[in-house]
């Protein structure tokens, strides 16, 4: 298969070659590991690679499913059994997964053939992947910027068209920060869409959630089908679709109820050519025949303090679970000073304080419930800076004070929705002047997905995405 062909199809696209003969689940292989051996010392995205463990899954048959034959990458944080998963963490670079999660495990019937793990940040803890153990990954469309986080990985193997679709995860923004940086499409399902065990029944307090990140919409809504549903250790289910996601997609949207703000969600101004990219959306989509307001919700609290507290007190279990895995105290040659400073944080904090953040949580999700209850969608910038330069945020400094403020300025709305379980998704719609893509985020009701992969694929045919590659990967 010529090199540029393979770059023009998506999952589906790919997976209906291998069904009709076109071409096999071993040459679909082979490309993409070629581009990964190719392309990856400029990216540093494949941190994990097990080919041969792709290979033993096609010897031995893949399953038949909407993806069957299809290259992938599977995030450094979930479990394949038998392959190395290191957290992005020194402490792990050895460790090796005793069995699969579940997540994974629908990736597999899903028919898609496992070649490795994408580069995550230590533990996902930041919104750039520049760990210690693996060193920074790099932005396709710009090497000295960041491909975003905490799945930078993913986003840059996809933008790079190494793949088109890859595993990712969200639990402040994990799956639309990078999806914005790296200028692909990213979705973050509706609470406990998609399964989190068998080792856990939530992350983050309920935040968190994985799914994908990819070319083309229509590979997100057919991962959609192929992956939710609850399992035993499920503490709570997502609303059943009324039909399939994939269904959705060139689904008429009808004539949505849109607010947007082009405004940080603390009322701060943010980049100039963000904001004005957020105006051109907001005419776009009246153009098409929305209704367009500018609006935004009123928060009762403080989301970076929220997420602070429920992320340093999730740390501080991975700490300790490591400490008595290994039988002793772990020290910054096990893991990055930030992830310490967090669990030393949460070892302050008594639980009372976790409970009234998760109170405040909840207040927050109130709020947007209520905002939501006129409106369909809320469209708002993902990033409001534009991607941050390798370095700038540096998990091994001895002092971390400018951390916070500069995610407080870079990222302050993508959490909102890890909050409120509301579907949340980055949508590549506008460019800056050096180059480097801009993602638009949009909010949606709880459970309604179906809204926002309509929007996203009226959006996709009126300024498509899909063709545009980094020019390093043409």
């Amino acid at each position: 298969m010529a090199i540029n062909d393979y770059s023009d199809y998506d999952g589906v696209g790919l997976a209906e070659l291998v069904r009709s003969k076109q071409v096999s689940a071993s040459e679909l292989l082979d490309e993409a590991i070629a581009r990964t051996d190719e392309l990856d010392p400029k990216l540093n995205a494949v941190v994990v690679r097990h080919d041969d463990h792709a290979r033993q899954q096609i010897d031995k048959g893949l399953p038949d499913g909407p993806f069957t034959g299809v290259p992938f990458l599977l995030k450094d944080l979930d479990l394949l059994a038998g392959t190395r998963t290191t957290f992005g963490a020194s402490v792990y670079k050895d460790f090796v997964a005793p069995h699969t999660g579940t997540l994974a495990a629908r990736f597999l019937a899903a028919g898609l053939t496992i070649f490795g793990k994408s580069a995550s940040p230590e533990f996902g803890l930041m919104p750039t992947t520049e760990s210690r153990l693996h060193g920074p990954t790099r932005n396709p469309w710009n090497l000295d910027h960041s491909s975003g986080g905490s799945s930078g990985g993913a986003a840059a193997a996809v933008a790079a068209r190494i793949l088109p679709v890859a595993h990712a995860s969200d639990g402040g923004g994990s799956i639309r920060i990078p999806a914005s940086a790296c200028g692909v499409f990213g979705l973050k399902p509706t609470r406990a869409r998609n399964p989190l065990g068998p080792d856990r029944g939530e992350g983050w307090g309920g935040f968190a959630c994985g799914h994908v990140v990819s070319i083309s919409v229509r590979d997100s809504a057919v991962m959609l089908d192929a992956l939710h549903g609850p399992e035993p250790t499920s503490p709570y289910v997502a609303p059943a679709p009324e039909r399939p996601f994939a269904q959705e997609v060139g689904r008429d949207p009808g004539r949505l109820r849109i607010a947007f703000t082009d405004a940080s969600t603390y009322g701060d101004a943010i980049d100039p050519e963000i904001a004005a990219a957020v105006r051109d959306t907001a005419k776009l989509l009246e153009g098409l025949g929305h209704h367009v307001e500018q609006r935004a919700p009123k928060l009762p609290a403080d989301p970076a303090e929220v997420i602070a507290a429920i992320v340093a007190c999730n740390t501080g279990l991975s700490v300790r679970l490591a400490e008595q895995a290994l039988g002793r105290k772990m020290t910054d040659r096990d893991f990055e000073v930030l992830t310490l400073a967090s669990a030393a944080n949460a070892s302050r904090a008594s639980g009372v304080d976790y409970c009234a953040a998760q109170l405040q949580a909840y207040q927050i999700s109130r709020a947007l419930a209520e905002f939501f209850a006129d409106v369909d969608v809320f469209l708002s910038p993902t990033l409001c800076l534009p991607p941050l330069k390798i370095g700038e945020l540096d998990t091994m400094a001895r002092d971390l004070s400018g951390i916070s403020p500069l995610l407080r300025r870079y990222i302050p709305g993508t959490s909102l929705f890890n909050m409120s379980g509301q579907p949340a998704m980055s949508v590549p719609l506008a460019w800056t002047a050096g180059g480097l893509p801009l993602g638009m985020m949009f909010a949606g009701r709880f459970g309604d997905e179906a809204t926002l992969l309509r929007l996203a694929a009226q959006l996709e045919q009126e300024r498509p995405w899909k063709p545009r590659r980094p020019p390093l990967c043409v």
